[in-house]
């Protein structure tokens, strides 16, 4: 294809240019120049930086141009579709197939051979999960002494072994990170429905959501509180200021963050509840939900069941998740 070879090029010619460049320099439609332009990342020769209209395509950096004859089933090419995103050391977002090629690509391993391991060992963690959530109610009760939770679920694992962070765990990674607001949608987007059917089945009447230690400028729970936009009685949670404060993700050790969550979460308000659902951004110990549970149980604020959600856990026991 010589316009291929040819924009190719003309972009590690001219370092950085846009599509509507290409466009006028080679005579093309746009729809041929973004074909090209998409086989080009996919094989790992140029990348996409920006966003609309700013958007410019930039020579690959330290990344061997590989050409691979990829040969993938359609059912696990479009598993991958569904479930997998890279986001790249520069801030891409690639979802689906075409971001697991250029992580291919990047880690120097062959493409059809690895969409396979990756769709069976997905498969295998599929099995952990039931109407969309994964049940980590038995590890709370081998972790604590004193359990406040009912239930505790999450909606994926945070990473898994080989391929590292699941889809929802870098999108939660780096969202609170970058404080991205457009990542925070899309994980509530791909949240709601399952939150709402969860909602539905155990008759929750009442919501609350666990507050942040670190103030920001765009504040994780705060966004996702108003996107999900449940239609519940809220509980008010407070986070207490103290002279300073404590992420519980410096926490290494299972009883610091046991008092960390004791001593720093109140649980406000006289009313009385019926079945209560927490959601936190991530199961790393589980301290702050259980102890934010112990603590409605002890104020009688709720005279049914007490559940805890999450958008992520650990998949062996209650790993210490130090990132988020």
């Amino acid at each position: 294809m010589p316009n291929k070879i040819n924009i190719h090029s003309y972009i590690v010619d001219k370092k950085s240019v846009r599509a509507e460049d290409l466009r006028i320099a080679f005579n093309l439609s746009r729809v041929s120049i973004h074909k090209i332009l998409k086989k080009l990342i996919l094989e790992g020769k140029i990348q996409k930086d920006g966003y609309p209209p700013k958007v410019f395509y930039t020579p690959a950096d330290d990344v061997e141009n590989i050409t691979q004859d990829i040969k993938v089933e359609d059912k696990i090419k479009g598993y991958i579709d569904k479930n997998y995103l890279y986001i790249s050391p520069d801030g891409q977002i690639l979802d689906g197939f075409d971001g697991f090629t250029v992580w291919c690509n990047k880690t120097k391993q062959e493409v059809s051979k690895t969409a396979l391991n990756y769709y069976q060992r997905i498969k295998f963690y599929d099995k952990f999960k039931k109407d969309g959530l994964i049940n980590g109610t038995e590890k709370l009760k081998k972790t604590f002494e004193k359990v406040g939770l009912n239930k505790l679920y999450y909606l994926d694992f945070y990473s898994i072994d080989r391929f590292g962070k699941t889809k929802l765990g870098q999108m939660l990674l780096y969202a609170k990170q970058s404080q991205n607001i457009e990542l925070i949608k899309k994980i509530s987007n791909i949240a709601k429905p399952t939150i709402n059917d969860l909602i539905k089945r155990l008759n929750i009447t009442s919501i609350g959501y666990i507050p942040p230690t670190v103030k920001r400028e765009v504040q994780f729970m705060k966004e996702i509180e108003k996107y999900l936009n449940l239609p519940l009685n809220k509980l008010t949670i407070t986070k207490i200021k103290k002279r300073v404060s404590i992420p519980q993700k410096t926490l290494s050790k299972l009883e610091d963050r046991i008092e960390n969550a004791k001593k720093t979460i109140v649980v406000e308000g006289n009313n009385t509840f019926d079945n209560v659902l927490l959601i936190d951004d991530a199961v790393g110990s589980g301290s702050t939900l259980n102890e934010t549970a112990l603590q409605i149980k002890d104020k009688k604020i709720c005279k049914g069941k007490i559940y805890g959600l999450a958008i992520v856990g650990s998949f062996k026991g209650f790993d210490v998740i130090s990132e988020v």
